[in-house]
């Protein structure tokens, strides 16, 4: 298999698909690696580093894209990626098509197989690709969230911990996913008066059980996320449906409600956003005050710690790369459930059903297309 890892070029996304040790397990098992010169010094890794763990190094992206069969990525492609993609291509990275028309649009019309990381997902509901990169989401989301509180940043000027005989900051996490929960391992690190909501109550037993009083949960609902964003200083949106728009969880009366300077930090931007008013956000320009609130919406919180990011990310996605290199996409698929649950595209038709749903257009089942294949 000829594995293409072109650069990012998404503003300040700084992280790479594959590290050299992934390079090294590909070459050593047969494949041939073409990285896009340059393509890893964000994250630390040089073109000699990929040299010497038996990539080829090209020099632009119209090459490496070219070289490739299956290529890795680590974000979506945007509009100056799409004339590079090419039929019968085979596409791996995080996609979240039910938030990018335009991107569902260029898979299509290239006829791409598309599969994303984010709608991977094991037999008990885990997302094994998309869990690291809410890992390091859900803790910066509170590093983010304590300095934008700090009022030269335009929050309300609340310290986190608070110092004896002050208030600390009230910290409410909405969502006890991957994401929400290492949001709560930071903010209540940093003595913040944290309070974590979420429907499923096993997820908040366990949480509890984590905590042992040190956060308070509470089951979500319209009345409680009122009540608590309230008082909120921070609100952390870490809200989840794999494949789909995420869902607003903070509207228009909630915003009314809360105090002015409070912070909204929304993880679930990548899937259209959790709040009302939510709209995507750079590194370069990462908050925006609405009704006196401040949003910071980055879409690529990871990107801004990219040799973790990139680490952590290649541990998780090098054993399915391992299969599509090995097998082929459509094997790949078929001899793993969970990967087979990735593909969102393939021949100019959405396999994906919310993708689908999300931009009314046909559904082709999964199964009919690995029975074609």
């Amino acid at each position: 298999m000829k594995v293409a890892v072109p650069r990012e070029i998404k503003n300040n996304e700084f992280r790479v698909a594959l590290t050299p040790a992934g390079v090294h397990e590909l070459v050593a098992a047969g494949h041939d690696v073409f990285v896009e010169t340059g393509a890893g010094l964000g994250s630390a890794i040089t073109d000699d580093d990929y040299r010497q763990a038996g990539a080829a190094i090209r020099p632009d992206a119209d090459s490496t894209w070219e070289s490739g069969d299956l290529v890795l990525k680590v974000k979506e492609p945007i509009f100056a990626e799409f004339h590079r993609m090419r039929p019968g291509q085979t596409l791996f990275t995080y996609l979240h098509l039910a938030a990018g028309a335009e991107c569902t649009d260029a898979l299509l019309e290239r006829h791409v197989t598309a599969i994303a990381y984010e709608t991977v997902q094991t037999a008990d509901g885990r997302l094994p690709l998309l869990a690291p990169m809410s890992e390091v989401a859900g803790r910066l989301a509170v590093q983010a969230g304590a300095y934008h509180l700090q009022r030269p940043e335009g929050g309300r000027g609340t310290l986190m911990g608070g110092v004896p005989g002050t208030s600390p900051a009230r910290v409410v996490i909405i969502g006890a996913g991957v994401s929400g929960m290492n949001a709560a391992s930071i903010a209540v690190g940093m003595h913040a008066d944290v309070e974590l909501l979420d429907l499923n109550l096993d997820k908040l037993h366990a949480a509890d059980d984590l905590y042992q009083g040190r956060l308070r949960t509470i089951v979500s609902n319209r009345f409680e996320v009122k009540r608590a964003c309230r008082e909120a200083d921070l609100v952390i949106g870490a809200v989840l449906v794999p494949g789909a728009k995420a869902p607003t969880v903070v509207d228009d009366e909630v915003l009314a409600d809360m105090k002015d300077g409070a912070v909204l930090v929304d993880i679930a931007i990548d899937q259209g956003g959790c709040f009302a008013h939510s709209k995507a956000t750079t590194h370069d320009d990462p908050t925006f005050t609405h009704a006196g609130k401040l949003f910071y919406c980055v879409a690529n919180m990871p990107g801004a710690v990219p040799n973790t990011s990139t680490y952590a990310l290649t541990n998780a996605t090098l054993p399915y790369v391992m299969k599509l290199a090995n097998l082929g996409w459509a094997d790949a698929l078929k001899a793993d459930p969970a990967l087979a649950l990735g593909l969102n595209t393939h021949a100019g038709q959405v396999v994906n059903e919310p993708v689908a749903i999300t931009h009314h257009l046909p559904l082709k089942p999964l199964a009919q297309v690995l029975t074609e294949h």
